[in-house]
């Protein structure tokens, strides 16, 4: 039997689901390319940096037998000769490439101090820096977070509950990407924590000390934590493939790269058709696997078929006494319905577990994740990374 080799560059939600499915096939042999040696639960990170929950998770907890785990970062796509370079100097060939980088925070740089002094917690390294520093701060130490879609509703909410005193500046409205009713039950919910919500007034500066609103307002703030915006790492731009504005891997609807027939791509990383899903594991566990399928099915010499998934709703953690959970139509449009709070956090809990037991099943017996169809996909680059 002829083996194909597949290369998964990113091992997040998306890379290691892909990594997981493609063991349907006895003659592939699978290796997935990460910079750490463990997967990040992303969608916890909020928890990680109170010190209450560890987001990691050890790859051999997940990956199934025979995929071969690389703990490097890659530099550079060489698509014509099918290679890709590593930070280490050494170099990966593949018959089949999925790029499945993931997201990361994108701090503005206009805004004076933002990078120098805000935290961000887009990444296990940020999130434990940020750990660090709260553990140096006394308890009543004034903390600001800036950014008031779902990664900054969670963070802020999360750090009130374990005491500290939060201001959200929103920028905007408060969860932009929410309907009015389900926006109501997070503000409720915030409420009752003490957070202070400060709407439709962004960041102008960031200080060591402190962070001055554009209407002029000074806020003394301890530690400044910004998740307003989400980018993508720049490989594919730095290989001289097609992307999107954002940076994200341009390709059709089948997820396989415009420019290159043995490249597929996944997750946040991904613009099939220059339309993005929304960036989330909901969406990048699907996509995932259907770029695992759409390798398989060229290898089998068959037509791969279109991307084809659907949204349910938006789940966010506030605190871990309450939670919204924000339904919406198959599009990721959202409706007046939702589900709050203790509720709510129960089957926001119940969602987080099962992302990481989706995938374990995955390991199990490849091929037998199955994720909701039938939806209208939707674009979007603004709202943030959450369940």
């Amino acid at each position: 039997m002829t083996r194909t080799h597949v290369l998964i560059v990113g091992g997040g939600y998306a890379g290691t689901m892909a990594a997981n499915r493609l063991r349907r096939h006895p003659g592939v042999d699978v290796t997935l390319l990460n910079p750490r040696p463990a997967f990040v639960e992303r969608i916890r990170l909020h928890q990680h940096v109170t010190g209450s929950y560890r987001a990691d998770i050890a790859y051999d907890d997940l990956l199934g037998d025979g995929v071969r785990l690389v703990v490097d970062s890659a530099d550079r796509i060489d698509a014509a000769d099918r290679r890709v370079q590593l930070a280490s100097g050494t170099t990966l060939d593949y018959d089949y490439l999925i790029y499945a980088v993931g997201s990361t925070g994108a701090i503005t740089p206009a805004i004076p101090g933002a990078a120098e002094f805000s935290y961000s917690i887009s990444e296990l390294e940020q999130a434990q820096r940020l750990l660090t520093r709260l553990g140096e701060l006394r308890p009543d130490a004034p903390v600001t977070v800036v950014g008031g879609g779902l990664t900054g509703i969670e963070a802020a909410s999360e750090l009130a509950g374990h005491g500290r005193a939060v201001t959200l500046v929103c920028g905007g409205i408060l969860g932009p990407s929410l309907h009015a009713a389900g926006r109501r039950s997070v503000a409720k919910a915030l409420r009752k924590l003490g957070v202070t919500v400060r709407e439709n007034v962004g960041a102008a500066a960031v200080r060591a000390d402190e962070v001055v609103l554009f209407d002029g307002t000074v806020l003394p703030s301890a530690v400044t934590v910004w998740t307003a915006g989400f980018g993508v790492p720049d490989l594919a731009a730095r290989s001289g493939l097609a992307t999107d504005e954002l940076g994200r891997m341009l390709t059709d609807e089948t997820l396989t790269s415009v420019d290159n027939p043995w490249i597929v791509a996944a997750g946040d990383s991904a613009a099939p058709s220059g339309q993005p899903l929304r960036m989330s594991c909901q969406a990048a566990l699907p996509l995932g696997a259907q770029a695992a399928d759409t390798v398989l099915a060229r290898i089998a010499g068959t037509s791969p078929v279109a991307v084809d998934q659907a949204f349910a709703a938006q789940c966010i953690s506030v605190g871990r006494q309450a939670g919204t959970v924000q339904l919406s139509r198959r599009d990721d449009t959202p409706t007046r319905a939702f589900v709050g709070g203790r509720l709510g956090a129960v089957v926001k809990e119940s969602i987080c577990k099962y992302t990481v037991k989706w995938i374990r099943g995955e390991a199990a017996k490849p091929g037998s994740y199955r994720w909701m169809k039938g939806g209208t996909r939707a674009a979007s680059t603004e709202q943030e990374a959450a369940v």
